[in-house]
């Protein structure tokens, strides 16, 4: 029998930890974890993380997957005001919003969020430190079911009911108008920054129309594949996640990344649903919150890790 020297050329390297020289398909022994890993191309998929403290759907929210933030919402009963702070696997609380809403707009980081619009529908905005939210300046236009994007200092609100297609931009300060969007919609989704911004399904319809901001306009970007409202985004404009949401009439779990120019399905999330809540990147996404259908929400919390390349390790049966 061949020995893996005698086949690839080179013996087994012994390493502390995850080698950084390894190329696809090489083996080696990580002597920190005493198991053998190797270099391949990961699938990508959901992982089942750890549950909200409250279940809710209508919510927002903001972060990364290891510093996530949901705020806002319902789950039968009033709207919501409490916060959540996420590290990675558990869900801790936060400080209550000023104005209990659902149906609101998140944008920022854990640390320094971002809550405007929502039921009412309102222009109250508000920004979080890390532990206590404080009024921002009012949307210019009051609205619920919108997107946003970018952060505390540099945000950006589109769309909305009642059906509109406004944006404005917030400066830390105050909101001014922006370029409208091509499509007026709600319940729709966004990813990105204030300069480099993406809006995409919604309704009236359902949409599968992209829309791409470069901080003064918005132009037609590729279709998603599946149309559908009521759904998450997470990501940038040249690598966004859509997440989920409501198709021909039900909860889905299905999920499409875009490149910049088109969208491709990608791993379908582990528990269908709508109204859901998302941040992170396109390979490290989260999603948070939502319903199978209405009026319950749901506390399940999914982690995306996006294919590519990456480590895996050698296991016996």
């Amino acid at each position: 029998m061949a020995t893996y020297k005698e086949i690839n050329g080179t013996a087994v390297q012994n390493y502390a930890g995850d080698l950084p020289s390894a190329v696809d398909g090489q083996v080696w022994y990580n002597s920190t974890a005493a198991n053998f890993k190797y270099n391949t191309v990961l699938s990508a998929a959901w992982a089942t993380g750890g549950n909200l403290a409250t279940a809710r759907r209508t919510l927002a929210g903001a972060g990364t997957q290891t510093a996530g933030l949901a705020f806002g919402g319902v789950s039968g009963g009033p709207n919501l005001n409490a916060t959540e702070e996420y590290d990675g696997s558990t869900w801790t609380a936060g400080g209550n919003l000023g104005t209990a809403r659902q149906f609101l707009a998140g944008a920022g980081i854990q640390t320094a969020g971002l809550a405007f619009g929502g039921s009412g529908p309102t222009n109250a905005t508000e920004e979080y430190d890390g532990s206590a939210w404080t009024a921002g300046g009012n949307l210019g236009t009051a609205r619920e079911k919108l997107a946003g994007a970018g952060t505390q200092t540099a945000g950006l609100a589109f769309g909305g009911d009642p059906v509109n297609n406004e944006t404005e931009e917030y400066d830390g300060t105050s909101w001014t108008a922006g370029g409208n969007l091509g499509q007026g919609r709600n319940l729709l989704a966004g990813a990105g920054t204030q300069t480099a911004g993406l809006a995409f399904g919604g309704t009236p319809a359902p949409l599968g129309q992209t829309e791409e901001y470069d901080g003064s306009s918005w132009t037609a970007g590729g279709n998603m594949n599946f149309t559908r409202q009521n759904l998450a985004g997470a990501g940038t404009q040249t690598a966004g996640l859509a997440i989920g949401g409501e198709l021909s009439g039900s909860a889905t779990a299905i999920t499409e990344k875009y490149d910049g120019t088109s969208w491709t399905t990608t791993g379908s999330l582990n528990t269908a649903r709508l109204d859901l809540a998302g941040c992170g990147t396109q390979t490290a996404g989260l999603a948070f919150g939502g319903c199978t259908s209405p009026p319950t929400g749901l506390a399940a919390t999914e982690e995306f890790t996006g294919g590519g390349p990456g480590t895996a390790t050698i296991t016996t049966t």
